[in-house]
């Protein structure tokens, strides 16, 4: 009789066990939710850094600065500038813009070149005056 008393004991044992580990998992389920929607946003640093990885990991290019930055209602919009085209001497290099758009969270969501330009040479005036 011993053997069905210790049989039943661990039956019990493991019942209780198993009722005891649905709730913590849907605890752990709830904190993990809690920290999900009480992520904080990214520092602009961090996006900055974010948007010229991933723009690079997408056209192969490297951002060599970044000539605005700014938060918009979608999230963050930027301008890089990118060397497209390597020429000697260096000031005749091909550079371009992109404007490069941004989620809350900085993850891309779509990039366009808005203008390409020998690195040495200015923006044209506007306006009055040549």
């Amino acid at each position: 009789m011993s053997n069905t008393e210790n049989t039943q004991e661990s039956q019990d044992s493991q019942e209780s066990q198993d009722s005891r580990e649905p709730r913590k998992t849907s605890r752990s389920t709830s904190r993990s939710n809690d920290n999900q929607t009480s992520r904080k946003r990214p520092s602009p640093m961090e996006v900055l850094r974010q948007a010229r990885g991933q723009l690079a990991e997408l056209t192969g290019m490297e951002a060599e600065s970044v000539s605005s930055f700014e938060q918009t209602e979608e999230g963050w919009s930027l301008e890089v500038e990118v060397l497209e085209l390597e020429r000697v001497p260096d000031t005749m290099s091909l550079m371009a813009s992109y404007q490069v758009e941004l989620d809350p969270e900085g993850q891309l969501t779509g990039y366009k070149r808005v203008r390409r330009y020998e690195r040495g040479r200015s923006d044209a005036r506007r306006g009055g005056g040549r």
